[in-house]
């Protein structure tokens, strides 16, 4: 059995089992999608995990209508939001460890947040009667 995270699939079977032409998987691969792996001939080979990330932008343009720009923004902040969980986790581990090693008690003070604020875009503007430039923040707020 192959791990998780071990490239060994051909382009030719990935286009097969999701149903997927392999041009539009090179297009992935252009747009910075996806990064299979290379053998030293220079051939595609893609891990579960390669094949999972395309099943996600497949719900995400086929299902719900979302461009490849936006698709790209959505991986982006996904992986910044698990990289912050598992800042979280290790921060959380070294709280316990410290109050384990120490007299003093804190209770929980480490929550998993229920909602995200995700900033879409700025813009600059400035107010023409001070003479300083502001910017201003769109954000989406989730739960």
């Amino acid at each position: 059995m192959h791990g998780y995270e071990e490239p060994v699939y051909l382009i030719s079977v990935v286009a097969k089992v999701l149903t997927i032409h392999p041009q539009t998987l090179r297009q992935y691969e252009r747009e910075g999608l996806i990064c299979p792996s290379r053998t030293d001939g220079k051939m595609r080979l893609y891990s579960q995990r390669d094949i999972d990330k395309i099943k996600m932008i497949q719900r995400l343009t086929r299902d719900l209508g979302v461009n490849l720009a936006g698709v790209d923004i959505i991986i982006r902040l996904k992986d910044k939001i698990q990289a912050f969980e598992n800042e979280i986790e290790e921060l959380k581990n070294q709280m316990a460890y410290t109050n384990k090693n120490s007299l003093s008690t804190i209770d929980n003070p480490l929550v998993k947040r229920e909602s995200y604020e995700i900033i879409l875009f700025g813009e600059w503007f400035k107010r023409e009667e001070e003479g300083i430039y502001s910017f201003l923040l769109f954000k989406i707020n989730y739960s």
